[in-house]
């Protein structure tokens, strides 16, 4: 972002964040680099935009109101360049995305390349986040679409002022230290009371999602080591620490070696793609999402690669 655009977006994300370190954060800049474009934008406004408050900053009225309009204008500039795209027939522009770690090792980079093979004038501008946070993120207008997850135990809160498309379904398995269920081929969630468990906090999606799966099937889980990053789950279960759930996409980030056990409940993750439902017909937007549909493994492959993802943990190649 540059100039007048960055200004205004950085002032519509102080509305939604509160603070310029999270603004910051959001946008890939530096708290003083903020601070900078919202001084630009008072002296270029000649207002008072914002006013400090003990250690924090609040957006005076006039900020405000500028902030409500800074929306629509960010929208209609972007509109206005897709139209002039359109008009020379052609899918040109930049797009910001956002993703997690996961999918950052395992679809950006082919997205990337068919992206690179079919639409040569389009560019594309990635930034790895907290997978909690892309939603907020894309109704901010922070990045422009994102990869993230859903969970049928616990779905993500549904804003009309999102669209949200299912890319793939990946069904979850459970990690277990090497040779602790030499001979198991299925496990119910029940028989894992009094194993020690490896998951996110509780007041993450997935943390909730595994709890809430767990507990529908009648055991509240042991939860001795809360973890968010699937490399260290994954160590940590190698190590012999516990016992954790596992998809596909997660088992391919990191060789291990422990085994991989198939649940008999059905636990799920969706991975999807989000954007701005006002965004839906913008030239680019649409064609970067086929092209994540055409990358994103077809259903038929879906329990086929989930079963192969299994038997190569249980051979303990990872």
């Amino acid at each position: 972002m540059y100039g007048a655009s960055a200004q205004l977006r950085s002032l519509v994300e102080l509305t939604k964040r509160g603070t310029i370190t999270a603004v910051a954060d959001a946008l890939g800049y530096t708290p003083g680099g903020i601070s900078q474009q919202l001084a630009a934008l008072e002296r270029s406004t000649g207002v008072e935009l914002l006013r400090r408050v003990g250690r924090r900053v609040e957006l005076t009225d006039e900020g405000l109101t500028l902030a409500r309009y800074a929306e629509r204008i960010l929208t209609t500039e972007a509109e206005a360049l897709e139209a002039l795209a359109r008009g020379r027939g052609e899918v040109s522009g930049v797009l910001r995305v956002g993703l997690f770690a996961t999918v950052a090792a395992e679809i950006l980079p082919l997205a990337l390349r068919r992206t690179g093979e079919v639409l040569p004038g389009l560019t594309v501008r990635s930034r790895d986040m907290d997978v909690d946070e892309v939603y907020d993120a894309v109704a901010s207008g922070g990045v422009d679409l994102a990869l993230g997850l859903d969970y049928p135990d616990v779905p993500i809160p549904r804003d009309p002022a999102l669209r949200m498309l299912r890319l793939y379904r990946e069904r979850f398995a459970l990690a277990v230290p090497a040779g602790s269920m030499a001979g198991t081929e299925t496990v119910s969630l029940t028989d894992t009371a009094g194993l020690g468990w490896i998951l996110p906090p509780g007041d993450s999606y997935y943390g909730r999602a595994v709890r809430t799966a767990c507990r529908r099937a009648g055991t509240e889980p042991l939860v001795e080591h809360e973890v968010t990053d699937t490399a260290a789950t994954l160590a940590l279960v190698e190590a012999g620490v516990g016992v954790s759930t596992v998809t596909g996409l997660m088992l391919r980030l990191r060789r291990s070696r422990f085994d991989v056990v198939a649940l008999r409940e059905t636990v799920e993750r969706h991975i999807v793609v989000v954007f701005r439902a006002q965004a839906e017909n913008r030239p680019t937007v649409s064609a970067l999402v086929e092209v994540l549909r055409a990358v994103a493994p077809p259903p038929e492959r879906e329990e086929r690669e989930a079963g192969e993802a299994r038997e190569e943990g249980e051979r303990g190649v990872r």
